[in-house]
Formats: structure tokens, C-alpha cells, sequence
């Protein structure tokens, strides 16, 4: 392989997005810094401007503008690693409740992130398969084919003809997950965005075990095969095979397969759309209720679309852990009852498995019965549910606001339950993208006694 193959990269026309990442503690804390510093900035622009107009703004406002939305996305996306992983979660889990403004901004932390220049590329690699590295391969593609929080993947084409996709850590991304992590935390006390009083101690440690599970891409292998395992011979689905060979705990080597994004379903049939999000709901059931393992990550890039064959392929297992059976059996009461339209059940059953607070039930039952009962009128329509009506998201975040602002209240679920209903809504906002029909109450039925 020569070395214009590497070089490709420094194409001005390819490479505008190439930035370096920082790698020591201290550089990794300026940018912190000057996020902080940018957003402080903003709140002192924006409250003044509204009080120029009259309005008294409220410290949430202030924090929560597009501008500081930016400023946030930006700097996250440069350090890469648990500081965007984290900003990737943000912008899932809100999905609906933010305002669409803001959901459109820190979508960017979705897509692709900035990509290492190929000096600091070639040091990685050198690192981790010897100086001579590019020996092992017919073509090494330098231009990544796509950049995300934790590494950046590369089309390589070996001797053979084999054509892998290569995946390769960000250098000092493993190393700053603890320091990224308690970053944050500080950032959102410091912010007011917290309350005083909530203990957030374990879900930070939860945090950090899952993005060092996620940094280890020896791990990661494992996972891969372990899922490829449990997929089998589905039809319908793909999930690439290790190399072995090529795979460190920094790189990790697999077949490439040739497809396209998820997303670009949505110019699909409907009948099209239907039946690609189904098999997505039907692998989730089959995750949480029959294997209990459960890739917790969906973000849209970890799906992608073979348009000739209709399989959707797999990626990204990093996230991939073990369902406790406290948190399946959770899961499965809850839908017992609300199948059921058990109102009082489903109360009982969310408050039993760490979904809802006691303090929040207490404190606001009329307007959590009134979301149940929103919920509850969803789940019992008969035929098809039309994910792209979502009327009834705008009525649950009216009512969930109501309660949310009650900081007294404030309840953190489990730290496996969260990953669950990550993936579950995660799931429920690629439907929504495509606007599927899907009879989610007989796939749901099909699980339970």
C-alpha cells in the first residue's frame, strides 16, 4: 500500500471536519472551561436581553437557548469520548420533551463527530499493529467512513480481497472517561440544572463502568460474536463477523457489509417501513424478555438498511449488556398491565420496578394518572399503533413538565433500567422518523402470560 492510500485524507475537499483530540487531563479540562465560560456568557446575554424587553427569565431558560445548545454541541464533539457520549445520551432520552430547537442542535452529537488528521491516525495504528503496518493490507482507506463519541471506522481491503471495517479508538478517550464524567457532574450542579439534595453518585459510577465497557473493544468483540450468536440465521437481520486477527482492545476489526442509513427508509413504502420497524420492535422484546441481552445504545447510525435484500445490519456492540431478571420481570408486569388498562397496576408496577418515585406519586397522582391513562388509551387501540402521530408525546410532556419541576420529587431509576428504556425510546423515535404502523399490541401479547 503506498503512501498517497494514507495520505488520501489530506484533501482539503475531505478533510474539513480533521481535528485533533485532546489527549491530557488539562487540555481535556480547558475545554470544559471554556464550554463553561461560553455558556455563562450566553446567560448573561440572554437575561439581559429579556430583561431589556420587560420579561424576568428563569435560570433554566437562560441555560437552555440554541446558542448555548451550540456552544455545548461544538465543544463536546471536539473532546469526543465520555464528554460526547454523554451529550449523545442527552439528545436521545429527551427525544420529544425538548424543544424542537434544541432536539435539532444536539442532534449533532448523533452524527458524525470530527475525525483524527492522519498523522495522529497513523500513531494509533502504529501503536497498536507495529510501525509496518500497512504491510497487512492491499488498501487502507485514511478518509474514515464515519466518526463518532468513543472511535472512527475505515474501509481496509486486505491481501485476499476481504473488505473490513475497521474501527479505531480516539487516543486518551479510555484514560479520560472518569475525569470527562465528573466534568459533566460538576458542569450540572454548577448549572443550577440539578438539585441540591438528588444523589446522582451512583448513577455517575454506572456511567463511567458502561463507557469503559464501551472503550474496550476486546470486550466489544466478545459481544459481537456473542449477539451474532443469538441472531443466527434470521433472515432478516446481519451483524458483521470479528477478524480476530486484526482486533485489539484500542482497534477492532469485522467484516464490512455494504448498506445504507437507516434513515434513508424513509422514502420507502409504507408497507416498506412497517416491516423494517417491526423486526426492529420484535428484536427489542426478543433482547429484553427472551435473551436478556440487550444492545442499550440506538443511536440511528447503529441501524443501517440493505435495500436489496431488506435486512437491517447491526452495529456497534459495545454498549451490548447482560438484562438483570429484576429489570425483565419489571418490564414484563408493566406491560401485563397495561395491556390489561390497569390504571392502578401500572402505577404500582412502574413504583415497584424504580420507574416512578413514591415521593412523585405522592406529591402529583392526579397528573401521573393522567399520563397513565394517556398511555393506557395508546396501548389499547386495535390494529396497527401509527408511530407518526404524536400527539399524545405533546400531552405527556405537558404533564410531565408539571411534574418535573417539582425538584422535591426528583427520582433516578436504576442505571439498568435507564439502558433499557433508552433503547425502548431510542426505538420509538426511529418509528416515529419513519412513521410505521405497527400492531405493537399483539408483538407485546406474544411475551406475556
Amino acid at each position: 500500500m503506498s503512501n498517497d492510500d494514507f495520505d488520501g485524507a489530506r484533501d482539503p475537499a475531505r478533510a474539513g471536519s480533521g481535528r485533533s483530540v485532546p489527549k491530557g487531563r488539562l487540555s481535556r479540562l480547558g475545554v470544559f472551561g471554556r464550554m463553561a465560560g461560553g455558556v455563562a456568557g450566553g446567560v448573561v446575554s440572554e437575561g439581559a436581553r429579556r430583561l431589556a424587553s420587560g420579561k424576568r427569565p428563569r435560570m433554566a431558560d437562560l441555560l437552555m437557548t440554541p446558542a448555548n445548545a451550540v456552544r455545548v454541541a461544538d465543544q463536546l464533539a471536539h473532546l469526543r469520548g465520555a464528554a460526547m457520549k454523554l451529550g449523545q445520551m442527552v439528545s436521545m432520552d429527551a427525544g420529544d420533551m425538548l424543544p424542537p430547537e434544541l432536539a435539532a442542535i444536539l442532534a449533532r452529537l448523533r452524527d458524525n463527530a470530527h475525525h483524527m488528521p492522519p498523522p495522529q491516525l497513523d500513531r494509533v495504528l502504529a501503536a497498536e499493529w507495529g510501525r509496518d503496518w500497512r504491510r497487512r493490507f492491499a488498501h487502507f482507506q485514511a478518509h474514515p467512513i464515519a466518526a463518532a463519541s468513543i472511535g472512527q471506522v475505515h474501509r481496509a481491503k486486505l491481501p485476499d480481497g476481504r473488505v473490513l471495517a475497521i474501527k479505531v479508538q480516539y487516543p486518551g478517550v479510555k484514560e479520560s472517561i472518569d475525569a470527562d464524567v465528573d466534568n459533566v457532574a460538576t458542569l450540572l450542579r454548577v448549572s443550577g440544572l440539578l438539585p441540591k439534595g438528588l444523589d446522582i453518585s451512583a448513577l455517575l459510577a454506572d456511567a463511567k463502568r458502561q463507557l469503559h465497557d464501551e472503550a474496550d473493544y476486546e470486550r466489544e468483540g466478545a459481544m459481537l460474536e456473542r449477539y451474532r450468536g443469538l441472531v443466527g440465521d434470521d433472515p432478516t437481520l446481519i451483524v458483521p463477523k470479528l477478524e480476530p486477527a486484526l482486533s485489539t482492545s484500542r482497534v477492532l476489526a469485522m467484516d464490512y457489509i455494504e448498506c445504507v442509513p437507516i434513515e434513508t427508509l424513509d422514502s420507502e413504502p409504507q408497507d416498506v417501513r412497517d416491516r423494517t420497524v417491526a423486526r426492529l420492535i420484535a428484536l427489542t422484546l426478543r433482547e429484553l424478555l427472551d435473551w436478556r441481552l440487550m444492545q442499550t445504545d440506538p443511536n440511528f447510525a447503529n441501524y443501517r438498511w440493505q435495500p436489496e435484500t431488506g435486512r437491517i445490519v447491526l452495529l456497534d456492540f459495545g454498549a451490548a449488556r447482560t438484562v438483570p431478571a429484576v429489570v425483565a420481570d419489571g418490564y414484563r408486569r408493566l406491560l401485563a398491565a397495561g395491556l390489561a388498562g390497569d390504571r392502578d397496576a401500572v402505577r404500582d408496577a412502574a413504583v415497584a420496578a424504580g420507574f416512578l418515585g413514591e415521593n412523585a406519586v405522592t406529591a402529583h397522582r392526579p397528573a401521573i394518572d393522567r399520563m397513565i391513562d394517556v398511555i393506557l388509551q395508546e396501548m389499547n387501540r386495535t390494529g396497527a399503533f401509527d408511530f407518526g402521530d404524536r400527539g399524545f408525546v405533546y400531552v405527556l410532556r405537558d404533564e410531565g413538565t408539571t411534574v418535573a419541576r417539582d425538584r422535591a420529587s426528583w427520582h433516578i431509576p436504576s442505571a439498568d433500567m435507564l439502558l433499557v428504556q433508552r433503547k425502548i425510546s431510542g426505538t420509538a423515535l426511529l418509528a416515529a422518523r419513519l412513521k410505521a404502523r405497527v400492531d405493537v399490541r399483539s408483538m407485546v401479547s406474544a411475551y406475556l402470560p
